[in-house]
């Protein structure tokens, strides 16, 4: 049986409410059990969950059915990657304790059967969004993180979920196709094969189901995202595909 790649990202789980993340969360584990015959790795690209922070002893609550089928397939020896987003960049040693993932804070090279993989969740990268770059480094340094952690998390949780409540998803902002010139990843995705060659520059973060073609050799994918897209990315050993999923 051929073993594929596959590439997901932006669940937001949490996102907009209980019940609607619920449904998704389930979604998504039916997604798993129908690629797992066929996964020899999982990339989950960022943004998994819509807020999460690891305290000293303490996670957040819920989003049990994704983690215990993530720890099922691991278990069966399908190497997982768990990317930093930017809703989720406080992911810390839990899920390499207590499931085995690797987690990727930046970027990622890989390269598999000759074809060269840049990845990365996409935020911060590209031209313009100067307060997002300087607030990613406010939120990222150790020292930041620390203070956070000092609140109980019954008020870090509700500044989160506040904070969360504003964000493009949340407030059902719908993305629209900016034109390749003006879509920042491709822009950046541009810059770097200026420098170096890869096949694939595979990125979440944008919510839009993007498939670019940016030479005759290299191509930037956007993986989009759960809410209103269900899609993702499996490469089969030959070709990279942008798919969706449609079961229940």
């Amino acid at each position: 049986m051929t073993k594929n790649i596959y590439f997901a990202s932006d669940f937001h789980l949490g996102a907009p409410n209980y019940d609607e993340s619920r449904k998704r969360e389930m979604h998504i584990v039916n997604w798993l059990n129908s690629i797992e015959s066929t996964c020899e790795e999982l990339f989950l690209m960022g943004d998994i969950f819509d807020f999460w922070f690891e305290y000293y002893k303490v996670i957040p609550k819920g989003f049990i059915r994704l983690q215990g089928k993530l720890a099922q397939m691991a278990d069966a020896g399908i190497k997982i990657y768990f990317f930093k987003g930017n809703h989720d960049m406080w992911v810390n040693d839990y899920f390499i304790k207590e499931i085995g993932i690797e987690i990727i804070s930046d970027e990622l090279i890989i390269e598999r059967n000759g074809k060269k993989f840049y990845l990365h969740h996409g935020d911060g990268l590209g031209p313009g969004d100067a307060k997002y770059k300087f607030l990613r480094k406010i939120f990222r340094n150790p020292f930041c993180q620390w203070l956070f952690s000092v609140l109980p998390p019954r008020i870090g949780m509700f500044v989160a979920n506040g904070w969360s409540g504003n964000s493009r998803l949340a407030n059902d902002k719908k993305e629209v196709f900016l034109g390749e010139e003006q879509e920042w990843l491709a822009i950046y995705a541009k810059e770097q094969l200026q420098k170096e060659h890869f096949d694939y520059f595979i990125f979440g973060h944008r919510h839009l189901p993007l498939d670019i073609k940016l030479n005759s050799n290299s191509r930037y994918v956007n993986l989009g995202e759960w809410i209103n897209y269900n899609s993702y990315g499996v490469f089969d050993g030959q070709e990279l595909r942008l798919e969706y999923f449609k079961g229940n």
